[in-house]
């Protein structure tokens, strides 16, 4: 997974569009690069879209129900944890867009919008609607949030928790990372590094390590149940065979003997007339 772009509009403080370009221009070579400004420039924003774009959340927002934002009763009135908050304040619509290239090797774009009613800075405020689109012939894949969601984290084979560790890392999140289980480290890095198929290539083995220890378990048993001679008991079978093998011989002698004999001693008889 790559990002090529990151843009959006009228996204907190950021007013009007704006565009991070990675996969062209000068920071296309760029190995390292930073994202510098005041506070309230807007940085954050820049992670914020990136975030919505691809998993319609944001890693700052608070957990739980927070609190509602705007006059008691006011039916226009969201929580602080609503993404939604994220609309400049006096903007009637505001999007988040990425280009990707997905684990698969092809190039998508994720978009995230959000509008009031009419456009109108003072409309009611209506549902976020993501799209995800194939780059290489337009195609739209999903049908409704949900389900263009599942699309996207088929293709980034990232979790929204394990994007924000590896990718994002937000302040104060890498301690959290250097504390977390062993196994979850170790799974986060085997899919930033790709070396995941060496844990399949183990898995693999420690299966087939199993089939033969059956296989090999099943032919002793079978073993088992046929009786092994010890040398004396061989010898003394050998010894019996020998004394067998000795007797017909001489049997057959002695019969050969008497056929010998017989045919010798045969008289012939004649009549005279």
């Amino acid at each position: 997974m790559r990002i090529l772009a990151v843009r959006g509009c009228n996204l907190a403080s950021l007013d009007g569009t704006f565009a991070v370009e990675l996969g062209g221009g000068p920071l296309r070579h760029a190995g390292l690069f930073a994202i510098t400004g005041p506070t309230g420039a807007g940085k954050s924003t820049i992670l914020d879209a990136l975030c919505l774009a691809l998993f319609d959340r944001m890693p700052r927002l608070p957990d739980g129900r927070g609190v509602a934002l705007g006059a008691s009763g006011d039916t226009d009135a969201i929580s602080t944890t609503d993404v939604r908050s994220i609309l400049r304040r006096g903007a009637g619509s505001g999007w988040a867009e990425v280009d990707f290239l997905g684990i698969d090797g092809a190039a998508y774009r994720a978009r995230w919008e959000l509008r009031r009613a009419r456009q109108n800075a003072r409309g009611q405020l209506q549902k976020q609607t993501m799209s995800l689109t194939a780059l290489a012939d337009g195609k739209r894949l999903g049908d409704g949030k949900t389900s263009v969601l599942e699309e996207i984290a088929s293709r980034l084979g990232l979790s929204f928790e394990q994007f924000r560790r590896a990718v994002l890392l937000a302040q104060g999140d890498f301690a959290n990372f250097l504390k977390a289980p062993a196994t979850e480290r170790s799974a986060l890095l085997e899919l930033l590094t790709g070396t995941e198929i060496y844990s399949r290539i183990s898995i693999a083995a420690h299966e087939r390590l199993k089939e033969e220890q059956q296989a090999l378990a099943a032919l002793e048993a079978q073993c088992a149940g046929i009786g092994v001679l010890s040398g004396e008991e061989r010898a003394a079978l050998d010894a019996e065979a020998a004394d067998a093998t000795e007797a017909v011989r001489c049997a057959r002698s002695r019969t050969q003997g008497l056929s010998v004999s017989g045919k010798s001693g045969a008289t012939t008889s004649f009549t005279l007339s």
